[in-house]
């Protein structure tokens, strides 16, 4: 099922919007072939882009059993997602940060009153299910402590995304501009993300 169709996305043949239930798993995912240019460097296209794939599978997965979205403007992943039994977000020309707002809104209208936000460059996710039990917003950081690999947060909060180097201080900043309360959890298997060549370490 697609949600937020455009003439250049076919629709799925299924009208309306189903509910979800409380909580849900979104991932933003970029078109592969355009994913992780920076590992071109250490691997091939081919690989490069088997290697996207399967990090974002590996995180759709982590999202049972909750159900999980995709948001993405590229018809490949969007028919990749179908497969894996998500639901997409269809919302071209946005960027990431705009994406994942939109996304994060979509779920709303559809019940969803906790969203958890996952990179799809996690090689080693697991247990996103597990992350929504605090009344607020939760925060993990990447390894280095500077970007923001997973947000769990109340889907009407208000929440202003701003990922890119940087993310994490000002995704904590946001919090203490709503006036919500914040936990920070340092958890090892999502604290690795693959970014540069030296992060092939983590797959």
């Amino acid at each position: 099922m697609t949600v937020g169709r455009t003439a250049a996305q076919p629709a799925d043949g299924v009208g309306g919007s189903p509910l979800l239930g409380r909580r849900a798993v979104l991932v933003p995912v970029k078109a592969f072939a355009d994913a992780k240019r920076r590992l071109g460097e250490a691997l091939s296209d081919d690989e490069r882009q088997a290697l996207v794939r399967r990090m974002a599978e590996r995180v759709v997965a982590a999202g049972s059993p909750l159900p999980v979205a995709v948001v993405c403007d590229d018809t490949e992943v969007a028919d990749w997602a179908r497969r894996q039994g998500a639901l997409v977000v269809w919302e071209p020309g946005r960027g990431l940060n705009g994406a994942v707002q939109v996304g994060v809104d979509r779920l709303a209208t559809m019940g969803v009153e906790s969203v958890v936000v996952a990179h799809g460059d996690l090689p080693r996710a697991s247990g996103l299910a597990a992350l929504g039990d605090f009344d607020g917003v939760t925060l993990v950081p990447d390894h280095q402590g500077d970007g923001t690999n997973v947000i769990v947060l109340p889907s009407r909060c208000g929440f202003r995304f701003s990922y890119g180097p940087g993310s994490f201080e000002r995704h904590r900043s946001e919090c203490e501009r709503l006036q919500v309360p914040v936990r920070v959890l340092a958890l090892p298997d999502l604290a690795l993300d693959v970014d540069w060549p030296a992060d092939l370490q983590w797959t």
